[in-house]
C-alpha cells in the first residue's frame, strides 16, 4: 500500500506508490517523454548527445537521465545518451557506477569481510578468561 507524500516537483499531496510524483506532474513528465522520444527516434537524431537532446526538446537533463536509469530509453539504441557515474562523474550508459568504481567498491567489500553477529559472539566467547578464587591460593588459573 502506498504512503502519503508531497510531490517533489509541485508539493501537492498524493499517495506515493509506483509513481514518485503526483498525477499532474506524472502526466507532464509523460508529455516530455513523448517529446524526447519522438526527437531521438528520428534517424538523424539518434546520435545526439544529452546536451543536444535537452536543448532541442527543452526537457531537463535530469529527467532524461531518470528515463535512462529506468531503462525507458535504451542506451544501445542511442549511444551518445550517457549520464555521470555517481562516484567519479565518468560518462556511463547504465547503472549508478562506472566499471572502475564498481570494481573498487567490490574489492573494498571483499577485503573488509563483515562478520555476522553470531561470528562476533563466538569470537567474544573465545576471548573471555575465567579465574577461580581459592582461599588458600588467592588466584589460580
Amino acid at each position: 500500500m502506498g504512503e502519503l507524500a508531497n510531490c517533489p516537483n509541485c508539493g501537492e499531496l498524493f499517495v506515493k506508490g509506483a509513481q514518485t510524483v503526483c498525477r499532474t506532474c506524472f502526466l507532464e513528465e509523460e508529455e516530455k517523454f513523448e517529446t524526447v522520444y519522438s526527437f531521438i527516434r528520428k534517424k538523424k537524431n539518434r546520435t545526439a548527445t544529452m546536451g543536444q537532446v535537452s536543448d532541442e526538446t527543452g526537457v531537463e537533463k535530469s529527467l532524461i537521465q531518470k528515463w535512462l536509469r529506468q531503462r525507458r530509453i535504451q542506451p544501445g539504441t542511442f549511444p551518445n545518451l550517457t549520464y555521470q557515474c555517481e562516484r567519479c562523474d565518468t560518462q556511463i550508459y547504465e547503472g549508478k557506477l562506472c566499471l572502475d568504481c564498481a570494481d573498487v567498491l567490490k574489492s573494498d567489500l571483499q577485503q573488509g569481510e563483515v562478520k555476522t553477529i553470531a561470528e562476533k559472539e563466538n569470537e567474544k566467547k573465545r576471548q573471555k578468561v575465567y579465574f577461580n578464587v581459592d582461599q588458600e591460593n588467592k588466584w589460580r588459573n
